[in-house]
């Protein structure tokens, strides 16, 4: 009678091969005297990340304008040409003008949001105070000079109002505010508290994440809480799923990468560039060029769109973020894959059978 069993894996000489590592694995040297590269590094990395918050921050928000911001209008010929030329002596490219056929058209393109104000003459405009308030300033001052210049005063109608309570249009910023941060924490400490955890079972916790997330952040910003999100429930617990299980698996990724610069990277894609970008607080026409174009890739920007399109505009952005957040899950996933699986694994060690 024998017993199957399965010896250690070897090397190519024979000797015990050590059972495979990932780099978060290796044990923390004892403390030691100090140096000036541990006095320094952690100085330098911190104050990096904050010189760049406080750069970025302040390039999208210290002095924002307008930069062709899209507006329509019902009026044609030299009523439309005057219209341009009084909106660039006001804002000096701030604004693209397009045409509407009639007033139910250019309030169907605000509630859309393919527009953010229609002026259909006679100093009458349509606006949607969810944009934010920078938005509802920007255009009732622009188009306020507009009718006064056509001997009119500005009479103005909220087509798509902001919720109950949120006049500055910044509670859906917040509540994606609380889910990317909770999603660069999760993707930190999951391998922190288990760095050895099988990758089924990694990407079952990041999985989970996401849902509980989006759950939680949809029950107490909706409609049955604060009732800043009031969109239909399950779109909105979709959406902030996908956006937090993006941010989340995106940050495993650059700690797999990089290992503790990855947590500096990742604060800076996905805390600094992403949340400023999101047009949470304001639309990506106001940001700087340079940061108006990841407003359309990074996960927060996408997710930040189509809660507020779920809530006020029509949908918009939705399926957007149901085909550029699920990418970049898995692709977060095919990395970890790759890093934690196909290039670390190790061959399955040939069974002996021995004497009982």
């Amino acid at each position: 009678m024998s017993q199957q069993v399965a010896p250690r894996a070897t090397g190519t000489t024979g000797t015990p091969r050590p059972p495979h590592k990932h780099a978060l694995d290796v044990a923390h040297p004892p403390p030691g005297p100090g140096n000036t590269r541990a006095v320094l590094l952690p100085v330098a990395v911190v104050l990096l990340i904050g010189t760049v918050f406080v750069s970025v921050y302040l390039a999208a928000f210290h002095a924002p304008r307008p930069h062709q911001l899209r507006v329509g209008t019902t009026e044609i010929g030299t009523a439309q040409a005057h219209l341009n030329q009084d909106l660039e002596r006001v804002a000096p490219g701030g604004f693209t003008v397009e045409t509407y056929p009639d007033e139910s058209a250019a309030r169907d393109a605000v509630q859309d949001r393919k527009i953010y104000a229609a002026y259909l003459g006679d100093g009458k405009l349509l606006y949607g105070s969810a944009n934010g308030a920078a938005v509802t300033a920007t255009v009732t001052t622009a188009f306020g000079s507009v009718a006064h210049a056509e001997h009119h005063e500005l009479a103005v109608e909220d087509v798509a109002p902001a919720a109950a309570g949120d006049t500055r249009g910044l509670s859906v910023f917040y509540a994606a505010f609380g889910l990317v941060l909770a999603g660069y924490l999760f993707g930190m400490t999951t391998y922190q508290l288990a760095p050895r955890l099988q990758y089924r079972w990694r990407m079952a916790s990041l999985a989970l994440f996401g849902i509980v997330g989006g759950l939680l952040i949809a029950t107490i910003a909706g409609s049955t809480g604060f009732g800043a999100l009031p969109g239909s429930f399950v779109p909105l617990v979709t959406v902030i799923a996908l956006m937090g299980a993006a941010v989340g698996g995106t940050t495993m990724v650059l700690l797999r990468l990089f290992g503790s610069a990855g947590v500096s990277l990742a604060s800076i894609l996905m805390l600094i560039l992403g949340n400023s970008s999101s047009g949470g607080i304001m639309p990506a026409a106001y940001l700087p060029g340079w940061l108006r174009p990841l407003s359309e890739i990074l996960p927060v920007g996408v997710g930040v769109r189509a809660m507020q399109g779920l809530s006020r505009f029509q949908n918009d952005g939705l399926t957007r973020a149901l085909v550029i957040l699920p990418l970049w899950i898995l692709g977060a996933a095919l990395v970890l894959y790759l890093k934690d699986v196909y290039r670390s694994g190790t061959p399955a060690p040939e069974r002996a059978a021995v004497p009982a």
